[in-house]
């Protein structure tokens, strides 16, 4: 059973959603291409499974933001295609509720947790808890901090920073810059925003940029950023780029911008490939998007989990400190999209269909 803010899906209807287009051919030789690495003894019994097959644990903070409906399907279906059975759980954003949903899935006598962090910190006791019991910890995007998780699968989130800055100051090489962060909580946010100054800094230095403003809310969620751009504006002060930690907090900034007639000419790039927001590039009032290959870490990631539980070497090529431990790193790359690469990246993969994208503008 699957379990979404505090309700049950069943299995067979994430296997039905949208990616059950991928095939087990696909997978395995996506994942060859990853992890260099055979998962020919999948078929082993796991250590004290009646039925043979591994049983991993997915916590997920939540399926606000489009993306993560998208990365449950496709890595139930690809463990499953290796012939693991998922139990999934999502917190609705509650870090409380996502410490209660891991022991529930220690309860259940899971081989490996793969855990999306609600808070980088707070889960870390629960964290630890569970690798004391045996049990492998990994990691999937978002960094849990101070536990030592067995493996971190994610994109280079400081470089998807750095590529919205570098985005933004090719269009917008002078002017007022406002940051829009994701909460600190959420160690990817800390990530983005070394990126950004990493690329934003020279400029700042040479006068050239001026950080007029810099927002931090506490969730990912919108309310809390568009009240901090709408401060800015009331100000008075001249913007001219947003750098948002993901296409919601962009989709807030260009709503405040519209209500002051600068929607498109203040330029405006987030992450994530969401399609309102690559129809908001078709269409001119977003500047950029960072598009991150979704099929490609959960395939990684259910391929590596399966890997865990079975206890076989993951080919890992970098490591990242946790704040107290280095962690194992699989690091994938992240894709810069604007308005001339949507047809190369997000269409040809078919993450969105060029109808889609293209809804509201000719092509």
């Amino acid at each position: 059973m699957v379990k979404r803010e505090g309700r049950s899906i069943r299995a067979t209807d994430v296997r039905g959603g949208a990616l059950t287009r991928i095939s087990a051919a696909a997978f395995l030789a996506a994942l060859a291409i990853l992890a260099a690495a055979a998962l020919a003894s999948c078929a082993e019994k796991a250590p004290g499974r009646d039925d043979g097959r591994v049983l991993i644990g997915l916590a997920m903070d939540s399926l606000v933001v489009e993306r993560w409906r998208r990365d449950m399907e496709t890595f139930v279906k690809a463990a499953e295609e290796l012939g693991a059975r998922v139990e999934v759980r999502v917190a609705d954003q509650d870090p409380a509720i996502q410490e209660r949903q891991v022991r529930e899935l220690i309860a259940l006598g899971i081989d490996v947790l793969v855990i999306v962090p609600n808070d980088a910190d707070r889960v870390s006791d629960v964290v630890r808890e569970v690798r004391a019991l045996g049990v492998k910890v990994l990691s999937y995007d978002r960094l849990v901090r101070s536990a030592g998780v067995d493996l971190y699968v994610s994109f280079d989130n400081e470089k998807v920073g750095a590529l919205i800055a570098e985005s933004l100051l090719k269009a917008a090489p002078s002017g007022g810059y406002v940051i829009v962060n994701g909460p600190r909580a959420d160690n990817n946010a800390l990530l983005l925003n070394a990126g950004f100054h990493r690329v934003l800094e020279p400029r700042v230095a040479d006068g050239r940029v001026r950080l007029v403003a810099e927002i931090w809310p506490e969730t990912w969620t919108s309310d809390a950023a568009r009240a901090g751009l709408e401060a800015v504006m009331a100000s008075g002060v001249d913007v001219a780029a947003v750098a948002a930690g993901n296409d919601m907090l962009a989709e807030a900034a260009i709503a405040v911008l519209a209500e002051n007639r600068l929607a498109g000419s203040v330029k405006v790039a987030g992450q994530d490939a969401d399609l309102a927001a690559c129809q908001r590039i078709a269409e001119g009032f977003q500047h950029a998007t960072v598009y991150k290959p979704i099929e490609r870490l959960a395939l990684a990631a259910a391929g590596f989990a399966v890997m865990l539980a079975k206890g076989e070497p993951v080919p890992a090529d970098a490591t990242i400190s946790d704040g107290k431990f280095e962690v194992p790193y699989v690091r994938l790359e992240p894709v810069l999209v604007t308005k001339d690469l949507l047809d190369a990246t997000v269409v040809a993969d078919a993450f969105h269909d060029a109808d889609d994208v293209y809804r509201n503008v000719g092509r």
